[in-house]
This record gives structure tokens, C-alpha cells and sequence, in this order.
């Protein structure tokens, strides 16, 4: 038998099943359509195994509160099409095994404080900058959760002087994700972000307000490691700006060695890399049935 897993991000949904270390055995992505077009490929993909448990991490706002009427719901999404979903109880219909839930953020948080960057600590930090911000954080080796689960990728931030965009970001404009996000980068400058590799201006200003959120999330969480993954950070010279700007935002206040001589070892890219979703994902669905095997003790 099989744990199952899915990460369901805003462009793709990547569905796969593994054994109880996070090992992947098989999987499958697809685009992210409307719940009729897509959910039926997911299930498809899954009745082709014998499920233990599934894990799913979730683009939200979710609902992550078990005693809430709507617990499993993707929430207030922009993608107007999943708006209110049931994702939890659509695969517990066809399924009817343990499942765990949380944000797909949180979910790579998970596999990559087990198995990725920052296995063997108790606590870390995960950015994801692509099509949205998000960040997921385990702290005491349990995902940071309170009246709902963090939304890092909307804090406001201050504003660059010379920056005249807008943002992006349809309820705040001007949040982190309206500011640094993918489509951020593509609506200042008019391409893509992977056609501006070689255009410096552009990723020291990407590096300007990386530097000045992750300032805030460490002062407040104060990680032992800070990963940072997503379509965007694949422009591998935003980690030393980043690793430069944040050092010159302390201006000397933490004198932790890690921040202060060793950084480049502190904010790093994940170590899963583009599996760090998915792994956390099957984690989760060990962690759902080992929950259920609690209770009936």
C-alpha cells in the first residue's frame, strides 16, 4: 500500500504516491483547470493504487480548523472556479482514509525540515516566490498554525523611493506578493522575469524587497534556517543580494554568526527543490494516519 499526496498549486497540480520516508514512487502534474476538469485526473491517477493515507498542501486561503463547518474548503481564492471547494472531503469521498491538510507552503516547509535544507533542526522558514508569495514555518518541529495558517506573502512592506509600480496583488496592491511576486515582475517590466536575467536593475530591486520581508519574519520567528524556493528564485544570483541586503537592513542589531558570517549557509535554496511540495505532502499523510492511530489507542 501507498501514501498518496498532492500538492495543489495555483498553476499545476502534482499528484503522487510513496512510501512512509517521503520516497516518491510515482507521479503525475497537470495543470490547474476548473475542480471539474482537474479533480477527475487526480482521482484517476490515484484508483490506480492501494491508499494508506493521503497528504494534500493546498494553494489557499483553506481552512485548517477541524471543528469549522468548512474545514477542507479552499476559501477566498482569487481563482474564482475553486472559491469554496471542498478539496477534503472530494478525495475523502473517493478515498475514505486518513488525510492531512494544510497550505502547499506549509507542506514544503515539512519535507524540507525532514528530509531537505533543514533536516535536523527544529525550526525553519520556507518562502515560495512564483506565481504568489507564500511562506510556511515549522517551529518546535510542528507547522506554525494559529486562527488559521500564515499568509507571509501579504505583509506590507515599505516601497522602494524609485519603484512607481503599482502591485499587483488584487486585495492589497502593494503587499510583498503585489510587489515581488512573478507577475509583479512581469507587470513592472514588461517580460517575464526569465527574459530579465541578464538586467541587474531588475533583481536588485527583487533582492530589495525579498531582504525587507525576510527582515520581519526573522526578528518575529527567528528560523535556524530560511529556504527559499518558487519559479522566481530559480535566478540563482538573487540569493547573495539577498544574503547582502538583509545583512545591511540589521545594520549590526543580531551578531548571530549565522547572519553574520556564514549567511550564505543560512538563506538558501531548497534542497528538494521543486519536489519540497509534494515530499511534505506524503509526510502529511503519515502524520494523518498516525494521528488516527493515536486516537484509537
Amino acid at each position: 500500500m501507498y501514501y498518496g499526496a498532492i500538492e495543489a498549486g495555483g498553476t499545476k497540480f502534482v499528484c503522487a504516491v510513496g512510501n512512509d520516508q517521503g520516497k516518491i514512487q510515482d507521479i503525475m502534474k497537470i495543470k490547474t483547470d476548473t475542480p471539474e476538469v482537474t479533480m477527475p485526473k487526480v482521482i484517476d491517477f490515484f484508483q490506480q493504487y492501494a491508499l494508506k493515507a493521503v497528504g494534500i498542501g493546498s494553494f489557499g486561503p483553506i481552512d485548517i480548523n477541524r471543528d469549522s463547518k468548512t474545514y477542507g474548503s479552499i476559501t477566498s481564492t482569487p481563482k474564482l472556479a475553486w472559491r469554496d471547494y471542498p478539496l477534503v472531503q472530494a478525495i475523502k469521498d473517493v478515498f475514505p482514509v486518513p488525510i492531512g491538510f494544510n497550505t502547499d507552503v506549509n507542506a514544503a516547509a515539512l519535507g524540507e525540515a525532514t528530509l531537505g535544507a533543514a533536516k535536523g533542526l527544529d525550526s525553519c522558514l520556507y518562502i515560495t516566490i512564483g506565481t504568489g508569495i507564500g511562506g510556511g514555518t515549522v517551529v518546535h518541529g510542528e507547522l506554525l498554525s494559529g486562527l488559521s495558517h500564515p499568509e507571509m506573502g501579504h505583509i506590507l512592506i515599505p516601497r522602494h523611493p524609485e519603484d512607481m509600480y503599482e502591485g499587483i496583488c488584487p486585495y492589497h496592491k502593494d503587499c510583498f506578493e503585489g510587489l515581488a511576486s512573478g507577475p509583479a515582475i512581469e507587470g513592472r517590466w514588461g517580460r517575464k522575469g526569465a527574459e530579465l536575467s541578464e538586467h541587474q536593475e531588475v533583481w536588485e530591486l527583487e533582492a530589495f524587497y525579498i531582504a525587507e520581508a525576510l527582515m520581519q519574519y526573522m526578528l518575529i520567528l527567528s528560523p535556524k534556517k530560511i529556504i527559499l524556493g518558487g519559479g522566481v528564485m530559480k535566478q540563482k544570483q538573487l540569493f547573495p543580494l539577498i544574503q547582502q541586503k538583509v545583512k545591511a537592513l540589521l545594520n549590526g542589531y543580531l551578531t548571530l554568526p549565522e547572519l553574520t558570517e556564514n549567511s550564505e549557509n543560512y538563506i538558501v535554496p531548497p534542497e528538494l527543490g521543486d519536489d519540497a511540495g509534494i515530499t511534505g505532502g506524503l509526510i502529511l499523510a503519515t502524520h494523518a494516519e498516525q494521528a488516527l492511530q493515536k486516537a484509537h489507542v
